[in-house]
């Protein structure tokens, strides 16, 4: 995986939720709070998921083969989209079914400060990993704001990592003030509705992430600026005279596929037509080092073929 895949951030939210689960469910076990187990599986979920990430990595270096022309880049969506399946199931879905069930049978919360400690803890662990995260994600960013970037972003594994954090600390704060409302009152339903509210974070955090790997899993074309380069590389203006039609489409992160048919004059011969095409698949791969994949197609430009 490289830089961009936010190698750093993963392995940083990877070791926080670990070390924040183990306190947690600690923290359950003394106390019995159904907000520190239901967060004690978000982090153990969360743990999996930068597991399955690192692992998407890993496997999406691996050459091209013959069954597998283009690479294996797109492991790197997929396990993306095993993460949010996992938010979904394990984390969501499991605080939801505990948070009713502490609301239907409630019960007060005992050594109030070990889940108060444990979770100013956690709130401090996930704060370092969310600031390493902003950090990694500000390196390559630019001007885009928050929500442009994790919706653009074609390197999965810092949007997931960004979301995931920012969930952990708004669970974590709900799960404080379930826990601290529950003291407060001496009625353990807060504890409930902290849950419950937590399985909902969960849940639309994972539908977010499950819609934008999607969207990643279908293929998407490059950004508007690289689309800009590229067609600027191809016209030299001697040659090759336009671009009639151009797609483009991401075989991974750091991977793009480059088709188009170009604008050739009729009297030119085939030796000029082909050193134009390596000319232009050259100047492509300069303006663009992720284009990898180029298929240049000549053509004697016509209106009509341009529709």
């Amino acid at each position: 995986m490289s830089a961009s895949g936010g190698t750093k951030a993963i392995v940083a939210a990877l070791a926080a939720n670990l070390a924040i689960a183990v306190a947690k469910f600690v923290a359950f076990l003394f106390s019995g709070s159904s907000s520190m187990l239901a967060e004690s599986v978000h982090s153990l979920a969360d743990s999996g998921n930068q597991g399955l990430l690192l692992l998407g990595g890993k496997k999406a270096q691996r050459e091209a083969t013959p069954q597998h022309p283009f690479g294996y880049g797109r492991e790197r969506y997929i396990y993306a989209f095993l993460v949010s399946i996992v938010l979904f199931t394990v984390g969501g879905m499991f605080a939801i079914y505990e948070g009713i069930e502490k609301i239907n049978h409630p019960h007060p919360i005992e050594a109030w400060y070990w889940p108060v400690g444990v979770l100013v803890f956690a709130i401090i662990a996930e704060s370092f990993s969310f600031r390493t995260a902003i950090k990694e994600s500000n390196e390559i960013r630019g001007k885009q704001t928050w929500t442009q970037f994790v919706r653009r972003a074609k390197a999965p594994e810092l949007p997931v990592v960004l979301l995931e954090d920012l969930g952990a600390l708004i669970g974590l704060v709900l799960a404080l003030g379930g826990v601290g409302l529950a003291l407060l009152t001496g009625n353990g339903v807060w504890d409930g509705i902290g849950t419950l509210c937590i399985g909902v974070l969960l849940i639309v955090i994972a539908i977010v992430l499950a819609a934008e790997t999607k969207s990643l899993l279908l293929g998407e074309a490059a950004g508007i600026e690289e689309i800009e380069k590229i067609k600027t590389a191809l016209v030299d203006g001697d040659v090759v005279t336009r671009v009639i039609h151009m797609r483009t489409l991401h075989l991974g992160p750091e991977e793009l596929l480059v088709a188009a048919k170009i604008a050739v004059e009729g009297h030119d011969t085939a030796t000029q037509v082909a050193d134009a095409i390596n000319a232009a698949e050259a100047r492509i791969r300069e303006a663009v080092p992720i284009a990898r994949v180029i298929y240049l197609e000549p053509d004697i430009y016509r209106p009509e073929a341009t529709k």
